[in-house]
Parts: structure tokens; sequence; C-alpha cells
């Protein structure tokens, strides 16, 4: 127990600086209801039949999409309905509470935990396993079409075939590129698409050579790239519960790609997080990002450069065929103390379930994309966003998320971006070979699972 918590406090700091997911400070705002009414400032369940508490973080991203259920189901469903929003300042905030009551030593109880709880993909199957007392499944029977959401984003929520999860937002991958500086390379967004990533290669180069500009960069302290450009290939890191990272012959070709990327100055490598984001991509050096489409603001804020930036799909090591891949994103979980069980699954299958008034709304204030196919498809979806050279960005990216592979996922998912990262490290900046390098990476990264 005690190397799982602390590994989940590692993770939870990591996570903690990213600015998709960011928050600060308490509940505010209207959210469909009277905030706070019935809800201990710290958790606990409502009290009252037509109140439920939430725990969320990022007062610009999931709580804005929460604020837009409450408003859709108190308006078309049922008038006295209030939503408390339970402000945390981070996605670990949720899991360290998690942690503590699941810990029989820790003098938790299961009365603070709130009616239900927005809690992140990559960690709920490891959370369910290790305290399967903490979660409702009641939504595995409710009305919801759950073949209208995307493959790879239910195997996060879903167990043994139980449905515990309601997803809100998708992290598909966008690779967005700035269209002028392509220009002036000789080249368009459609010889991004469906390239391979030794045609990326030859366009990085020679964007690199007419403007100074990469197309592509990775925060190398912890870097999402590698685990985007597996998922595009249907391969994992984990196979079978270990890692899968040493004689991988699909990482092999991918960290050499990344390798030759920095030797031809296609790839910058950052020190950190706050260097990819506002050194690199709001410092002016990218032609190009590749992320989960959480990153769009990020992009957004330098508003010298809109209608200068477009989005495709990303290359694939054999090329001809477009690649997808999902990178971040959480659900909403009823939790084993929601007090009124059946107002929480009808609430939730209502809006998230399938609302086009949630999603729609959800989407205008909060930049939360939907991984329900049929919600991605409305007018608002397909509206064109002027910093995207009038692009209908969403609808795209929208379709795409049912192309993503389902892959193998680990609650070490984290780690081991923290292994790879320093795998390429060494390759590019210590002198390391590749199976050197990955043979260490792997046998760190079995040690922190316990495995050696």
């Amino acid at each position: 127990m005690k190397k799982k918590v602390i590994s989940l406090m590692l993770v939870g700091a990591m996570i903690a600086s990213m600015g998709a997911m960011a928050g600060c400070g308490s509940n505010s705002g209207d959210n469909g209801g009277d905030a706070g009414s019935s809800a201990a400032a710290d958790g606990g369940a409502a009290t009252d039949e037509n109140t439920l508490t939430v725990m969320a973080w990022d007062p610009n991203f999931n709580i804005p999409a929460l604020e837009a259920a409450a408003a859709d189901y108190k308006a078309n469903v049922n008038p006295d309905f209030n939503l408390d929003i339970i402000e945390q300042s981070a996605s670990s905030d949720i899991e360290t509470l998690l942690t503590n009551v699941g810990s029989d030593a820790s003098g938790k109880s299961v009365s603070e935990l709130p009616d239900i709880t927005l809690f992140q993909d990559h960690y709920f199957k490891q959370y369910q396993a290790d305290y399967p007392d903490l979660w409702n499944d009641a939504l595995n029977d409710s009305d919801v079409v759950w073949d209208d959401f995307a493959a790879e984003k239910l195997d996060y929520s879903t167990v043994e075939g139980v449905h515990y999860g309601m997803p809100v937002d998708g992290g598909t991958v966008i690779a967005a590129y700035r269209t002028d500086l392509l220009e002036q390379a000789g080249y368009t967004i459609d010889d991004l698409t469906g390239c391979s990533w030794d045609e990326f290669l030859d366009i990085g180069e020679a964007v690199y050579n007419a403007t100074g500009k990469y197309l592509l960069c990775i925060n190398a302290d912890g870097n999402d790239l590698v685990y985007i450009m597996m998922q595009a290939e249907g391969q994992s890191q984990f196979a079978n519960g270990e890692p899968n990272i040493a004689g991988n012959d699909t990482l092999n070709q991918i960290i050499d790609v990344l390798t030759e990327a920095v030797e031809r100055n296609v790839l910058y490598l950052c020190n950190s997080w706050e260097d990819y984001t506002n050194q690199a991509i709001q410092g002016d050096m990218l032609a190009g990002v590749m992320n989960g489409n959480w990153i769009i603001p990020t992009i957004e804020a330098v508003e010298a450069n809109s209608g200068k930036w477009e989005i495709t799909t990303l290359p694939t090591l054999a090329g001809g065929t477009e690649g997808y891949a999902s990178n971040g994103g959480s659900s909403l979980y009823i939790t084993s103390n929601c007090q009124n069980v059946d107002l929480a699954v009808d609430f939730l299958s209502y809006t998230f379930g399938g609302s086009q008034e949630t999603y729609d709304n959800a989407l205008k204030d909060g930049g939360v994309v939907t991984t329900n196919t049929k919600c991605g498809a409305s007018e608002v979806y397909a509206e064109g966003v002027e910093f995207f050279n009038n692009q209908p960005i969403y609808q795209e990216i929208a379709s795409w998320t049912a192309n993503v592979p389902v892959i193998e996922q680990s609650d070490f998912h984290y780690k081991c971006r923290e292994e790879i990262g320093n795998a390429i490290i060494n390759i590019t900046q210590n002198g390391y070979d590749r199976d050197q390098a990955l043979e260490e990476a792997q046998t760190n990264l079995r040690f922190a699972m316990g495995l050696d």
C-alpha cells in the first residue's frame, strides 16, 4: 500500500502541472441550483431528494460542463434540481481522498465521499480493483445507449462488462499545424494527412530550413508523444499487466523516428511542461503541435496567430492511412455514499448519456468535446472556428474519436511516460544506444511496479 500511495502522489503532482487539468478555489457561479446548499465544504452526499453533490476540478473545463448538464436537467426534467459542485484544485485531490477513505488505517469515512465524483480515466480500473466498496454500479442498468460512445473511452470505465462511469470529455489527439509556415516550405496540411513518419521528417526538416520553426515538440520530463504514436499503431507499452518496452519492435521504430527528428531539427525537446506550453507553443517556436484536443486553448492564447492554424489526423509508421489516438479524459462515477442513486442515474443518463443540449453548451462554455458520436454531429459542432481558419475542428475531432484503437492501459501509465522520456534524453543527449536506454527504462518501471 505504501508504494501505491507514493506512486499516486507523484502522479498527482505531475498532473497538477498540466494546464488542461488545473483548477483552483472553491465552488462558485450558477450550477443550476443553490450551490453548496447541502454539501459539506470538503465532501459528503446531499441530504434532500432533489440535490446531488459532485466533486470535480478545473473551473475552465470540467466544471462548466457540469454546470451545463445541471442547467439542462433543471430546465427539462426536474425544476427543483440542484447540483452542488465541490471544486478541487486538481484531480490528485480526489485520488488522495479515495485512497484515504479506502485505507483502513486512514481514519477517513465513506461518508466523506460526494454522491458523484469526476475521476481520471487512466486510474479508474486500478481504484475499482483496490477499493471496490467505494463505487456504485447502478449506471449499468440505465437506459443509456452505450454503443453511441467511442469504444476506447468506455474501455476505461467498464469492468468485466459492467459500466461504472459516464463519459464526460475525450482526449482525442489533434495534429495542429501552422499552414502559413508550411506554405513557406512548399507544403500544405494535405501533405501531412495520412503521411508516414518518414515523410513527416522530410517535411519537418524543410519547414525548419525555411522558417526556423520546429514541426514537433515534447516535454522531455514526462512526454505524451510516445504513447500517442504507439496508440495510433494500435499498440501499448504494456502487455498482460507488465511493461512491454525492451524488444518492442513498434516502440523501437518510434524511438528511432524521434531520435532522427531531434537530429534533423524537426523535434524540439522542452525541459518541462511550462517550457512546452509557454516557451514552445506560445513562444512561437513551433509550426506544429500534437496532443489531446485540450491543448487547443493553449494554442489559441496567441491571438496573433488566429487563422493560421489547421488540424488533421496523425502520421503512422507505414503511412497511407490516418492515425488516431487519445490522451487524457475523465468520467463521472456514482460513489457508494450516494443517498439518492435513482436521481444520480437519471441525471447522468439524461445529460452526459446523450443530451445534445448538455454537450453543445459544455463545448461552448468549457471546450469539452464529447465522445458520444451522435452528439458530436450537431450544428454547434459543425461551426467553423475562426482561429483554425474557420475549420469545423470540433466536428472533425468528434468524428475521429470513434476510430481511436482500444489498447491495454495501466495504473503506471504516467511512470511509464516518465521512464520513456528519460530514455529519449539518454539517447539524444547522453550517448546511450536505443536498446540500452529502453532496457533501463523497462528495468526501472518493473521495479516501480513491484515486479522485480
